[in-house]
């Protein structure tokens, strides 16, 4: 039973499938000969598992192979970092997609399986909770001996699978398109927040699981939203143009944004201007160069230690940006840098994003790009799958840039570094 189309026909590996760990110290890889796992940074293999058959997604909660006591029994799993969720897919898959697989990878065989009626789409796992998204319901299993199903949620059509996990709350699609449900694991109350017009097309949740990020098929906007009362917060504008956005994702202190789209631009959002966040307190490096912000032409650039900027930064219209009555693109909040990333040429889209929709009950048509993972305040990492499955890494800092006659330290983002991680 062929559940995934083919990405491509030429031999050689291929990454079906690329997804972070929850703390992004390492990410895994389904292929369609099995699964590996790569540490995030540097980007090296540590394991491979040869399954002989396609595995279309893996999941895991952290690093598999931290801890050095191995304990055993479902009862103990809580404190165990051995077990993945994997589903099958691929030319050959090893399993059914409808079948998620609990993998014990100190023993190297399945621990538990989650069996459902249709397609899988996605995993989520924690220590304590497991979720699986299916196409139009979300599935909440808390571990215990053996794993019980302690929610059922229905969703609007969610091709993509969207969900996220954190140790206190749960957010995916409403029943309606556009809106968040937004579950606290602990008493199962639901929140509904309306977040757009048209269908969802990505989710975030904060570290401190205080803020959600969403932004819809439209791909111009990105809202963030309070998850304690769920409130709008902000509204970010990626462009004025459509797009099919990737990923987006919130720093681990909660002050940045970035996201991905098909138009092959990673940009990043300030978020330290939300209503009832503290500023950005001076590092001791740039309390000391502050009264050096601005150097005359003749010396040379230089890149100072990543630092939040403790000023609002400029709207990109300027002095439009106050004019009345003019149309609200001018007085948007836009990202205060971008930069360009690697799709590849099968991830290059051909006029229109449609192409990254999947048809009903099946999976996207081309393979994904700008997954993103957040490796601390300053460095975003970012994974491709197909058969160009890349790796690239992004610094966020301080340099000086041109404005008018002057260098003038501004908050940037750039590329440090690339690699194909499947090998050529």
């Amino acid at each position: 039973m062929n559940t995934r189309p083919v990405i491509d026909e030429l031999h050689g590996p291929v990454a079906l499938s690329a997804s972070f760990n929850s703390d992004v110290s390492c990410f895994s890889v389904g292929t369609e000969t099995g699964f590996c796992v790569f540490n995030s940074e540097p980007c090296q293999l540590q394991v491979s598992r040869l399954l002989n058959a396609g595995i279309g997604i893996v999941e895991m909660a952290r690093n598999p192979h931290r801890t050095t006591d191995q304990m055993s029994g479902m009862a103990e799993m809580l404190g165990n970092y051995n077990y993945l969720a994997l589903v099958g897919g691929g030319r050959d898959p090893r399993w059914p997609q409808t079948k998620v697989i609990l993998w014990d990878d100190a023993k190297k065989k399945d621990a538990a399986t989650f069996e459902h009626k249709t397609a899988v789409l996605r995993v989520r796992l924690t220590r304590t909770h497991i979720v699986v998204a299916l196409q139009n319901s979300v599935h909440l299993y808390m571990f215990s001996d053996p794993p019980r199903r302690v929610g059922l949620f229905e969703t609007a059509d969610n091709h993509l699978g969207l969900c996220c996990l954190g140790h206190k709350l749960l957010a995916f699609p409403g029943r309606s398109p556009g809106q968040v449900q937004l579950v606290e694991l602990q008493t199962m109350n639901v929140g509904i927040i309306p977040a757009h017009a048209s269908a969802l097309r990505a989710l975030d949740i904060s570290q401190d699981e205080k803020l959600l990020a969403t932004a819809s098929e439209t791909g111009t906007l990105i809202r963030v939203f309070s998850s304690a009362n769920c409130a709008k917060l902000a509204e970010l504008r990626r462009g004025v143009d459509p797009a099919f956005v990737f990923s987006i994702a919130i720093s681990p202190d909660s002050n940045t944004l970035a996201m991905t789209s098909d138009k092959s631009t990673l940009h990043v959002f300030d978020l330290t201007q939300l209503p009832g966040r503290p500023p950005p307190s001076l590092s001791p490096a740039k309390s000391a160069n502050s009264s050096h912000s601005r150097r005359p032409r003749s010396q040379s650039p230089q890149v100072n230690s990543p630092a939040a900027d403790d000023e609002p930064a400029p709207k990109k219209w300027g002095f439009f940006s106050k004019v009345p009555f003019l149309p609200r693109i001018f007085s948007d909040t836009y990202s205060f840098s971008s930069a360009h990333f690697d799709m590849g040429d099968e991830g290059t889209p051909a006029g229109s994003s449609l192409p990254y929709l999947p048809a009903l009950g099946s999976l996207p048509t081309r393979p994904m790009k700008g997954i993103l993972g957040w490796k601390d305040n300053n460095t975003i990492l970012l994974l491709g799958t197909g058969k160009d499955a890349r790796w690239e890494r992004f610094r966020i800092g301080e340099r000086l840039v041109m404005q008018g006659q002057e260098e003038v330290m501004k908050r940037q983002i750039w590329k440090d570094g690339w690699k194909r991680y499947l090998g050529s």
